[in-house]
């Protein structure tokens, strides 16, 4: 029969626990185990250490711990007299292995330790836990490090390699079944470039664009060539779960400063997608609503790229965008103020008001950059519609006024400078 914990008779030191809230056991063992198994206890129990004799002669090592980890220290002593410690042996749970390494730390125990670390390194580890692991792992030295492997920053080459692999994915032509992992590749490439608490995973520069630009510019296409076949055979679904890829889409591209091909995209669409909006209302009421609110949020974004100069664009395609999409939103407004949704008989069916105003500021830059007689027009067909209020173009006719009023004399300024230039 082998060496035992707790026997007393055959024990030769007594290993006393000790709390500030006044519990105190005592643990019967054996010094040849202790100093074997532990640096702490080896240090205690040597001849250079001070020690206290008690109860006929034998040694006792006083240990202090706090409450919540007085189980622990027992737990370990009872793994100093088990022969070839294994990860079966500790107690299951990453809480409770975490405890265990600590107090093996403390003790010096390198067995005990090793079998933790295995054990927590290898473990799925929930959030509170991995937070817990944050705190107490890095004191810990050397032999505790390949717990934290799985929290180690990557280096940039191979972000970027993930990154381009996520938008290939995320871009792709996929079936239905695959549509949950597709969501879930674009939600995570936003995530990499989102600036919150911490920076962005990583920044493109002139390696990663045009790789980027070439994985959109299959799925912008594709959704091109889905609105020409739309708008000739009235399916209307394909389009409208296009919107969702196309509506990311943009977001991304903003946020990498490669809006160009996306905006010309929409330009060369924007005819045929209100004509698919058209079907959609024709057929499907419930939807309309839902549908142009998308279309109006991504619309909002290439209209801000133009009229905020993102995005250099000929006088012919911003003129068109203002001709297609001013009637669009002056209608659209107020009907989704007054429409409420199928599900929910009290709820409204909203749109951010920002985009309301967004809309506006772009729709008076654009105009605003346009040659006087286009303004001209645009200003006469508003002054003459009911829906005169949204978007307010004052601004617009304000400053058409004044450059109309003063046009002939400034112009005659600038020439009469040029002349003075000249004849110097």
């Amino acid at each position: 029969m082998g060496t035992m914990i707790g026997d007393r008779s055959t024990s030769d030191v007594v290993a006393r626990l000790r709390t500030p809230d006044g519990r105190d056991e005592w643990i019967y063992c054996h010094s040849h185990i202790l100093i074997t198994k532990s640096k702490y206890f080896a240090d205690r129990l040597s001849e250079t250490w001070p020690t206290c004799q008690i109860l006929d002669s034998r040694n006792c090592v006083e240990v202090y711990c706090e409450e919540h980890d007085f189980d622990h220290y027992i737990t370990v002593l009872r793994l100093f007299y088990i022969t070839n410690v294994s990860v079966t042996d500790i107690c299951p749970g990453v809480k409770n292995t975490l405890g265990i390494l600590q107090v093996a730390v403390n003790l010096g125990c390198p067995e005990i330790i090793a079998m933790c670390v295995d054990y927590l390194e290898a473990s799925p580890w929930e959030e509170a836990e991995e937070e817990e692991i944050l705190k107490i792992i890095p004191g810990m030295g050397s032999l505790a490090e390949p717990i934290l492997g799985r929290l180690q920053p990557v280096n940039q080459t191979t972000i970027v390699k993930i990154f381009l692999s996520a938008v290939m994915f995320a871009t792709s032509a996929l079936p239905p079944t695959m549509l949950d992992l597709k969501t879930s590749a674009q939600e995570q490439i936003e995530y990499m470039l989102t600036e919150d608490d911490d920076a962005p995973l990583l920044t493109a520069d002139e390696d990663i664009k045009p790789k980027v630009r070439q994985s959109f510019k299959g799925l912008l296409t594709r959704f091109s060539n889905t609105v020409k076949s739309v708008c000739e055979s009235s399916e209307t679904r394909k389009f409208q779960s296009f919107l969702v890829d196309v509506s990311w889409a943009c977001q991304i591209l903003a946020k990498l400063e490669l809006l160009n091909d996306f905006v010309e995209i929409w330009i060369d669409a924007s005819e045929n997608i209100v004509k698919v909006i058209d079907h959609i209302s024709q057929s499907q009421q419930e939807e309309t609503i839902e549908t142009k609110i998308k279309v109006i949020e991504i619309t909002s974004k290439v209209l801000e790229a133009i009229g905020y100069g993102s995005v250099i664009l000929p006088t012919v395609k911003r003129l068109h965008m203002v001709k297609i999409w001013l009637p669009f939103v002056r209608i659209l407004k107020p009907a989704v103020e007054s429409s409420t949704t199928v599900e929910d008989e009290c709820s409204v069916v909203k749109i951010d008001g920002e985009i309301w105003q967004s809309l506006e500021s772009a729709f008076v830059s654009i105009i605003l950059a346009l040659p006087s007689g286009e303004q001209a027009e645009i200003l006469s067909e508003w002054l003459s519609n009911k829906h005169v209020r949204y978007p307010d173009l004052t601004e617009v006719f304000e400053v058409w006024c004044f450059r109309s009023k003063v046009a002939n004399r400034r112009l005659a300024d600038v020439q009469s400078s040029n002349g003075m230039i000249k004849m110097l």
